[in-house]
């Protein structure tokens, strides 16, 4: 009769470990749609082009986007202060805030972004952070993979500089949490999600090819650019062709409402189901035995 107990027991662990929720989130939670997220205003000159959705919240003023003629296009929808914009912008402040409060891996502090190839972790700027010329991200085939700037105050890139990430893994993420305001110099080639305190500036012809645009309490100021959210999220510089919503992985928030990195599955070790199986198998071996001994 015991015997029969623990099949029952077994069953129902392994019914509890096939239907249990993966603990975590993605920490971008639902503004992960939107491509440009201002607080006050959005301002546009030129024929920048969007992919994503674009919203302004608490504020309400969109300038120079889909307008007659145009100049700017958003390949998404445009979200005014509404309650689609005002979660968005909560979860962008959630992030940006868990963000902050990781621990740091190296403090670069002085240092210039520029000609440097960094792999995953926490890169942490006491004040400002400056990219003169190429950053390199290598990600060194790893699933999971992360990069997180943190900015205490602004971060600024020359004109012609470049953000690439290489030999990517699944779901890698790449995050500039910037304390005060951020701006992208003429011809800069960017990829990775802006969650600025203040306001960013995309000068004339600088691109975000693969990531975000958000400014959390000031606004997000466009001349002639091109921000796309919807990307190749495996990188190489983020083909604006993609399908992925891009660099957004690697972070999850815990039950502690702490971003941490998000758990890697080791091919070497059997799934939670399989291991329920493998032992239900070996409790009916094991009880077949019995019961003709």
């Amino acid at each position: 009769m015991r015997y029969k107990y623990l099949i029952i027991s077994a069953i129902v662990a392994l019914t509890v470990l096939l239907y249990s929720p993966t603990p975590g989130f993605a920490i971008l939670g639902t503004s992960e749609d939107f491509a440009v997220l201002g607080h006050e205003t959005v301002t546009n000159t030129g024929p920048s082009t969007v992919t994503g959705d674009l919203g302004v919240n608490p504020g309400s003023a969109i300038v120079g986007f889909d307008d007659p003629g145009g100049p700017g296009t958003v390949n998404g929808t445009i979200h005014g202060p509404d309650g689609v914009s005002l979660q968005a912008r909560n979860d962008a402040n959630a992030a940006w805030t868990g963000l902050k409060n990781m621990p740091f891996t190296s403090n670069l502090t002085g240092q210039d972004l520029g000609n440097r190839t960094l792999t995953s972790g926490v890169y942490h700027f006491d004040t400002s952070a400056q990219l003169t010329g190429p950053l390199t991200l290598d990600a060194q085939g790893l699933d999971n993979a992360f990069w997180n700037f943190q900015i205490g105050s602004t971060l600024t890139t020359a004109s012609s500089s470049s953000v690439a990430l290489i030999n990517p893994g699944a779901n890698n993420g790449l995050y500039w949490q910037v304390g005060s305001s951020a701006t992208l110099g003429t011809d800069t080639s960017f990829i990775g999600n802006i969650l600025a305190s203040q306001s960013i500036t995309l000068t004339t012809d600088s691109d975000i090819l693969c990531g975000r645009a958000f400014a959390l309490n000031g606004a997000v100021t466009m001349d002639t650019n091109v921000i796309s959210a919807l990307c190749d999220e495996t990188g190489g510089t983020g083909g604006t062709g993609g399908t992925g919503h891009g660099v957004i992985g690697g972070l999850v928030f815990n039950e502690n409402g702490e971003v941490v990195q998000a758990p890697i599955a080791s091919a070497a070790v059997p799934e939670p189901a399989t291991m329920a199986l493998l032992g239900l198998g070996l409790l009916g071996l094991r009880f077949k035995k019995n019961k003709i001994a």
